[in-house]
């Protein structure tokens, strides 16, 4: 099982965009069919963690099989400590993102639940993928069902429509692939291998000129800074938010990009990577303050939602440019969490859009008397994405935060913090302006009974699956913490000097991780 469980994963989801395509166009029996093999796929996704050797550095359940000898590109699949949570979290949205488009999805359903399932796909591809042209067809092809959906699907609800939306996410996310390419390719004129260790063995022993692996790292940066996104670069995030399908919008920011600037930027080009980092910690410092001042001011929830959003995907870029490892082990971890919370919110407010038919935060106020359990469900989520105690929000950003003061900036640091107080002055605001209050007209003069305004059995079903979820990563985070560290334990000799050179500070080590050092372990 271990030495095809990644093939699985990547083509169970495929299988079911096939059936689902040759099937008649009935809106149940798509959903059913989606339904059955994103579950099938995320109960394999689990095998990983469950047969993960912990404390084992390097790569696990690896698959290497030749594919295409001229270019030599192979079919190299394997997971570590910073894959690992990452696609099982992959796993657990897409059956939530069906069960969220259940209803939603009306017509043309056919099209919808093939194009969800190949997105699936083309997301695990990019976190298994060891061999970088075939991680760059899996990072193209994840950009192509998104923008179909938006176009296809979008809400409408913004000055720029659906079509527009589409256009400018895909040429935003496209544009840059184009010098990541190149830079691919020309990594490979001079290695004559697509190979992601054998090129980072390369680039250690200092095989390659530095002024081109320069220019090649900024390709990588930029194509990555984009996806995450990274402030300047956030241009087509609102408009995203505001269009995409619920069972979409909560997959489109973060998790590509940041898992990408880890693997591939920082971990094939260090030296670049600790050259930029000034000016990454900076856009990310800058961009947590800009993007929680433009939630606190935004009267359409999509787009508060969308700001926020960047604001703590901020926290994990500062988090991994600040080169501890209680900043990386964070920035992580703070990744699942915007999963995780993003996913809860997008289906919360996707709830509200589908009941009122309006994103505009104004026209709401008193539902939390005719809505109990969807009011309790939103303020957990809200204080998640705050980062209160006890719930997993505040687990990466105290790591991000902590490494930050003691191994990067105090200055830096006391402005991310300003943006944690920002943030609970959005998510707080929100809450007090839709659930509580006087009822606004449009509350009061709904027909639908409460009973039916309040969550059905399928919201209940996501929505406390995902807040005991943040419940349990708050108080054990060591359970994801155990695995993704070993993503940042040296496996090699000159791995283990490249790593220790861009760590600032010792005491930014966990204390087992430096026991281990200490005594000479790998």
């Amino acid at each position: 099982m271990d030495t095809i469980i990644l093939s699985q994963i990547l083509i169970t989801p495929l299988i079911g965009a096939l059936i689902v395509l040759l099937l008649p166009d009935r809106r149940k029996l798509s959903a059913g069919i989606a339904l059955t093999f994103s579950l099938v796929t995320f109960f394999f996704t689990l095998h990983l963690p469950a047969h993960f050797v912990y404390g084992q550095a390097g790569f696990q359940f690896v698959q290497d099989i030749p594919w295409i000898s001229i270019p030599a590109i192979r079919y190299h699949l394997g997971v570590d400590g910073l894959s690992l949570w990452l696609v099982v979290l992959t796993g657990l949205l897409a059956p939530i993102g069906v069960l969220a488009s259940w209803k939603t999805i009306q017509t043309r359903s056919k099209i919808y639940y093939s194009l969800f399932l190949v997105q699936q796909t083309a997301m695990l591809g990019v976190f298994l993928s060891l061999d970088l042209m075939l991680y760059y067809g899996f990072w193209e092809l994840s950009l192509v069902p998104m923008a179909i959906l938006i176009a296809m699907y979008g809400r409408g609800i913004t000055e720029n429509g659906g079509p527009k939306a589409a256009l400018r996410f895909f040429l935003y996310t496209f544009i840059p692939s184009a010098p990541l390419l190149v830079a691919i390719l020309w990594l490979y004129a001079k290695t004559g291998s697509f190979d992601f260790q054998f090129l980072q063995r390369s680039i250690d022993y200092g095989k390659l000129p530095a002024e081109a692996l320069c220019w090649a790292s900024v390709a990588f940066l930029i194509a990555f800074a984009v996806k995450v996104p990274v402030l300047g670069l956030h241009g087509w995030l609102p408009d995203t938010f505001s269009e995409a399908p619920v069972g979409m919008g909560m997959v489109v920011a973060g998790k590509l990009g940041l898992y990408s600037l880890i693997r591939f930027h920082v971990g094939l080009f260090p030296v670049q990577a600790r050259q930029a980092a000034p000016w990454l910690i900076a856009l990310a410092a800058v961009g947590i303050l800009y993007g929680a001042l433009l939630a606190l001011v935004q009267k359409d929830f999509w787009k508060l939602l969308a700001y926020g959003t960047l604001s703590s995907l901020s926290f994990c870029t500062l988090g991994i440019y600040g080169f501890t490892l209680t900043g990386l082990d964070g920035s992580v971890f703070q990744t699942l969490n915007e999963g995780v919370i993003g996913a809860a919110l997008f289906v919360l407010l996707g709830i509200l859009y589908d009941r009122f038919g309006t994103s505009q935060i104004p026209t709401f106020g008193g539902l939390a008397q005719r809505t109990p359990m969807l009011v309790t469900l939103f303020v957990i989520s809200s204080l998640a994405m705050i980062g209160l105690p006890m719930l997993n929000g505040f687990i990466g950003e105290f790591l991000v935060l902590s490494s930050t003061f003691t191994g990067v900036s105090r200055s830096w640091a006391a402005a991310a913090t300003l943006g944690v107080i920002l943030s609970a002055a959005y998510m707080l605001t929100l809450v007090q302006q839709v659930f509580y209050g006087p009822p606004s007209s449009a509350v009061s003069s709904n027909p639908i009974p409460n009973q039916l305004l309040d969550l059905n059995m399928r919201e209940k079903l996501v929505l406390y699956s995902l807040a005991t979820l943040m419940l349990v990563m708050g108080v054990f985070p060591n359970l994801w913490l155990s695995g993704i560290e070993t993503a940042f334990i040296p496996a090699q000799p000159a791995a283990q000097v490249r790593h220790l050179e861009i760590l600032q500070s010792p005491s930014s080590i966990p204390l087992k991780i430096q026991a281990s050092l200490k005594g000479g372990q790998q």
